[in-house]
């Protein structure tokens, strides 16, 4: 793995430990980067804390957390006094259950990570472990500390690895039934139902990530692009939301395929190959 870990440590399994080496998954360095600038210079902006009652900015060393006990005032909690307080976790992923893959609820999904092994002893203890899920089709519900706090972290194999995906508690969840719940029942006509079923079938496909388009990348290079060559912004129109007297006959032109938009030909995935060619340098924001 060419990344550096993130963190290192084990899982224990019982009497099983296995070492282990943990990958960020996802990434977001490929963005476009955007910077407050002032309006008036185009100098960037820095951003300085400053006392809400002195109006003095406040050097970083004298940045410390605190929480409000009354209004307006607060407990001090210096960073070596919340790491203390922390659980101590002896860098162990422990693992306290097993779920079968279908009893996953994806709305408790924080971040996932890419589990490898520690080192090359620990290679076949890991690769059992991974056949051992794969094979039950199951995930292992395990906590540690990760970040200076302690987490809930599901364990699926990935391919010839694990994915570590850590997971929301449950007050962090919102409830589904607090949220929808001024949703209104209402009965679907079975001619409408039909027709929505029978464009389901025709946009059928299977998962695949790679034809997964940020629209909204391509559209901020593009206006960034159009900004550096001095050219006219012309913004998009949104779509008119249907109407419910016009649903059933949205519907019908759906299944019919009418105002569809045409599919991108060759020469336009060349179009916009080179626009991405031509598209500004993407810069991390410090």
């Amino acid at each position: 793995m060419a990344a550096r870990a993130i963190w290192k440590g084990s899982i224990k399994i019982a009497e099983i430990v296995c070492p282990v080496a943990m990958y960020t998954a996802a990434t977001t360095s490929e963005r476009i980067s955007l910077h407050l600038v002032n309006r008036k210079t185009g100098n960037r902006l820095q951003r300085v804390y400053m006392d809400e009652k002195t109006k003095k900015p406040v050097e970083r060393e004298d940045q410390v957390k605190g929480y409000e006990a009354r209004e307006g005032q607060y407990v001090v909690l210096e960073s070596e006094e919340i790491a203390a307080a922390v659980p101590n976790s002896d860098k162990v992923l422990t693992v306290d259950n097993f779920i079968t893959c279908s009893e996953i609820e994806t709305t408790f999904f924080d971040k996932p990570y890419y589990l490898l092994p520690g080192n090359d002893a620990a290679e076949e203890a890991f690769i059992l472990i991974r056949e051992a899920l794969k094979k039950s089709k199951a995930a292992a519900i395990a906590h540690t500390v990760l970040f200076r706090r302690m987490r809930p972290v599901l364990i699926r194999a990935h391919e010839k690895g694990l994915i570590a995906t850590t997971l929301n508690f449950d007050y962090e969840v919102r409830s589904a039934k607090q949220a929808f719940k001024d949703i209104t029942a209402k009965k679907i006509d079975p001619e409408m139902m039909e027709f929505a079923q029978h464009i389901l079938s025709k946009k059928a496909g299977k998962f695949d990530p790679s034809k997964f388009e940020d629209r909204y990348e391509g559209a901020l290079t593009e206006l960034v692009r159009a900004k550096i060559e001095g050219r006219k912004i012309i913004p998009f129109k949104k779509p008119e939301p249907t109407k419910p007297n016009d649903l059933l006959e949205a519907l019908r032109m759906s299944a019919e395929g009418k105002g569809a938009e045409p599919k991108k030909t060759t020469k336009a995935r060349a179009t916009k190959k080179a626009a991405a060619e031509k598209a500004p340098p993407r810069k991390k924001a410090s």
